[in-house]
């Protein structure tokens, strides 16, 4: 009985919206501007997995290379290359991110305020109970999201450090202690992008389904 009223009394806010033509929340066009965000995120998100497995084919190559030949300045460079290529695509993710909590804010204010205004204080109250369990539970997944990106950005500076000792190594012959460094970065991969996948989820559950079923 609890979820059938909280459908019916969401129903009608959102179709209440639609009919006011000078609505000040607009809340049609904060979720689509919302459902568009995620969608960037998402592109932004595989494009960062990309160059990041770039980034390591490459570091296996040079290694490779590095243990058969000796060292050539234009080796590195290119490996510095592509993971500058990584640096940027990080910080493309990160901005994408930030947009993606603004407009979920937004969303989440326009929807506290036109309940705010409903006269009726049973379906007031429902409401802005549902909308807070999901705004704190979608405020979770962003800082997990956060976390997940920060470690994208520790893997590429280890990354690069890797490169750096690459050089020493080939002039000692002794690659060991590398192996070790580079399986430690392509074994957190995955796992950081399943992190950061996670957010992509969440957020298409929030456009996709209604507020009653997060609050759960």
């Amino acid at each position: 009985m609890y979820k059938k009223t909280l459908f019916v009394v969401l129903t009608t806010l959102l179709l209440t919206s639609c009919w006011k033509d000078k609505s000040p929340e607009d809340l049609i066009r904060l979720k689509d501007k919302f459902k568009s965000q995620v969608n960037a995120f998402e592109n932004k998100k595989e494009t960062a997995n990309k160059n990041v497995n770039k980034g390591l084919a490459s570091l296996n190559a040079l290694k490779s290379a590095l243990e058969e030949t000796k060292n050539e300045d234009k080796e590195f460079a290119k490996v510095y290359g592509d993971w500058e290529k990584v640096d940027r695509r990080v910080q493309n993710l990160n901005k994408e991110y930030e947009d993606l909590k603004e407009k979920a804010s937004n969303l989440f204010a326009a929807m506290e305020k036109q309940t705010n205004s409903l006269s009726d204080e049973t379906s007031k109250k429902t409401l802005l109970g549902a909308i807070k369990k999901a705004r704190d539970k979608y405020n979770g997944t962003l800082a997990n999201t956060s976390k997940a990106i920060d470690k994208l950005k520790l893997l590429h500076g280890d990354a690069v450090e890797v490169v750096k000792a690459l050089e020493v190594a080939a002039a000692l012959n002794s690659f060991d202690n590398i192996n070790d460094q580079m399986k430690s970065i392509e074994g957190r991969v995955d796992g950081i992008m399943q992190e950061l996948n996670v957010a992509v989820v969440e957020s298409k559950k929030l456009y996709e389904k209604k507020i009653t079923e997060l609050g759960e």
